[in-house]
């Protein structure tokens, strides 16, 4: 099993209940199969570098996951059929990004924490 981030764009058009739908179809997509999902993040709704499809923003997923190789065939195929996707991007992490991941989300969970307390 090797470990992947991917992250993908979502188009601007969206109301919340489709884009929560739209990232559990593929949450679904990976679990069923066999992917293990290690974190998952919600950007939100951030202006993109350039316009893509005319549009200037997009809601920004991240997932990190661990699977086997063929499971991101599958996925990107599933990227590329869904119209709501503007663009996406799956990377292998080596050790040095999976130990960097680990420590953000140590960060991001003790700052997420401490905004609840304070």
């Amino acid at each position: 099993m090797n470990h992947y981030e991917t992250v993908f764009i979502l188009t601007p058009v969206l109301s919340d209940a489709q884009m929560k739908e739209a990232v559990e179809k593929f949450k679904t997509v990976l679990t069923s199969a066999g992917a293990a999902i290690l974190n998952e993040e919600n950007w939100g709704l951030r202006k993109l570098a350039y316009p893509i499809e005319k549009k200037s923003t997009g809601f920004y997923q991240l997932f990190e996951f661990t699977a086997e190789p063929e499971v991101i065939a599958n996925l990107e195929t599933q990227f590329r059929r869904d119209e709501r996707i503007l663009r996406f991007l799956t990377v292998k992490m080596e050790k040095y990004a999976i130990e960097y991941a680990e420590k953000r989300r140590k960060k991001v969970g003790n700052n997420t924490k401490s905004n609840v307390e304070a």
